[in-house]
């Protein structure tokens, strides 16, 4: 298992944010349903457990997360149904891995704003 930490960085936006147009509303619709996937409590912890590990199968997911292999194997299907984990077989094993360095990375951020908000870091603009 090589942690996800190995994998290539997460590519730079191809413009600022700032300065892109308007997102179209097909855009909206793709993003919106890509954080949904990303937006459950377990998807979280998995993924979590998947950049911390690199790669798993669902046992050891199980174990880690502390659910039934069935509970996760309905969340991996999720997940693989959006792009977000790739498989690779091995035998009988199924073992789940991130394809996408960004995925860290947003996580990173994210529990970034949750630290900062909770100590307070960023002053409010009004």
């Amino acid at each position: 298992m090589t942690p996800s930490s190995d994998l290539p960085a997460c590519c730079p936006p191809k413009h600022s944010l700032a300065t892109r147009e308007l997102v179209s509303p097909e855009h909206a619709v793709e993003l919106a349903s890509l954080f949904k996937v990303l937006g459950n409590e377990t998807r979280v912890r998995l993924l979590h457990a998947l950049v911390r590990a690199g790669e798993l199968c669902v046992s050891e997911l199980a174990e880690t997360i502390g659910l039934k292999p069935q509970a996760v194997s309905n969340q991996l299907q999720r997940l693989a149904d959006r792009g977000v984990v790739a498989t690779r077989r091995e035998g009988t094993t199924i073992h789940y891995r991130i394809v996408d360095p960004c995925v860290a990375e947003l996580f990173d951020r994210a529990l970034c704003l949750l630290e900062d908000a909770k100590s307070d870091v960023h002053t409010r603009r009004a």
